[in-house]
């Protein structure tokens, strides 16, 4: 005959199995693909970027440490700034204008780089027409006025010849692309009217490869 007793605590479920089972039968519950919440609020931007760049530093506490850190920022933002310099005049692609990104515009570089080019007295030009329209007589401006003109009529002629000429190598060269042909004549006129010392990125080729770069 069984008496009435307390039931003990081997005959009772302990409380991890009970929290086992609620946490089957809700797991039962959920629909299906739900995903559990993380259990804490999701970081802000501000928080997440300040976590990434570490500690903040303590404020400067005389005149003098406010100083030296003004001059150790100018000094890095100096270094940073010729590094980024000295990249874009190498040809790196993520340090160039969006102008001058891509292989096309860098073989386009190397066919212009690459010849002697009368429209590269340009500039020089423009300065010595300058000169003459504030220094010199009447008769000298009207002889220099001549020769301005007609080396501008020149370098028209070359440019529209060498823009051809370039396009018909890119389309050869890049058969898929689908840039418009003005847009690179321009841009080789554009760096054509430049001096050498002066273009950006700076030069891969000399005229000595010429053979190389247009064969």
């Amino acid at each position: 005959m069984r008496f009435l007793r307390r039931k003990t605590n081997a005959d009772s479920p302990t409380e991890d199995s009970q929290t086992v089972l609620v946490a089957e039968e809700a797991a039962e519950t959920k629909p299906a693909g739900y995903t559990p919440g993380k259990g804490r609020p999701t970081p802000k931007r501000r928080e997440a970027e300040a976590r990434r760049r570490g500690p903040v530093a303590p404020p400067p506490k005389t005149q003098r440490e406010a100083i030296r850190r003004m001059r150790g920022n100018k000094e890095e933002r100096r270094r940073a700034t010729a590094e980024r310099r000295e990249r874009m005049m190498s040809g790196d692609d993520r340090y160039l204008l969006p102008r001058d990104r891509g292989p096309v515009r860098a073989y386009v570089r190397d066919l212009v780089d690459s010849r002697r080019n009368l429209m590269g007295l340009f500039m020089p030009l423009a300065l010595l027409v300058f000169v003459s329209l504030v220094a010199m007589p009447m008769e000298v401006q009207q002889y220099s006025g001549l020769v301005t003109s007609a080396m501008l009529i020149v370098m028209i002629v070359e440019g529209v010849s060498l823009g051809r000429m370039i396009v018909k190598r890119v389309r050869l060269k890049f058969p898929d692309h689908t840039g418009r042909g003005f847009g690179l004549g321009w841009y080789a006129f554009t760096r054509a009217t430049q001096i050498r010392k002066l273009r950006v990125p700076r030069p891969r080729v000399t005229p000595k490869d010429a053979k190389r770069v247009w064969s």
